[in-house]
């Protein structure tokens, strides 16, 4: 069984979250790792400016609708990783991506159970034909998980994650509306109401 997840309006506070769990580079390196002078990578927004922008820039960044950014929340534990949409409006597409920053709540499904809700927002609420996902290769974890969702290889992209100071490749997985139709009620059903 999967644990119920929310995705909520990011908030600044979460923002500061998201930039404390990435200084711990464990969890950096299964997001997409630092830069060479060893700061944490985010994709979406700059960690180190986003927090001292006013409210019409936080607006512009958080509100856009090419790239939809998402706080993970679960009932017991408040606010507990990122999720987000990057719509590609011409090809009818988007990337999803997620990260459980809370390390202590790792391997007990949060990731996926908000992947799923990702997925359900995509395709039902978007409409959209195609989602992917870009999973660095030495993050066995989430490549299972997103097989176990049902995300089909596509294929191999070279040098795109940088750990310990060394490039990584990385698997682009995909999944049509078409899969997720059929599979849809199965991945529900796994979803726990606590």
């Amino acid at each position: 069984m999967m644990p119920s997840v929310q995705l909520t309006e990011v908030s600044r506070e979460d923002v500061a979250r998201m930039k404390n769990w990435l200084t711990d580079s464990e969890v950096s390196d299964l997001w997409y790792g630092n830069s060479h002078d060893g700061t944490p990578i985010h994709i979406g927004y700059s960690l180190d400016s986003i927090l001292k922008v006013d409210q019409t820039e936080w607006d512009e960044i958080f509100h856009s609708p090419e790239r939809k950014f998402y706080s993970v929340h679960n009932i017991p534990d408040g606010h507990i990783g990122e999720a987000q949409i990057v719509i590609e409006s011409a090809l009818n597409e988007a990337q999803l991506l997620v990260i459980v920053g809370r390390k202590d709540l790792w391997l007990q499904h949060y990731g996926s159970s908000a992947m799923l809700t990702l997925l359900e927002i995509s395709f039902t609420t978007y409409g959209l034909h195609r989602t992917w996902v870009d999973v660095p290769e030495y993050n066995l974890h989430a490549i299972h998980m997103c097989e176990r969702l049902g995300f089909m290889l596509e294929g191999h992209l070279r040098s795109t994650h940088l750990k310990n100071g060394e490039w990584h490749d990385s698997r682009v997985m995909g999944m049509l509306e078409s899969e997720y139709a059929r599979r849809r009620a199965a991945l529900h059903k796994d979803v726990s109401l606590r």
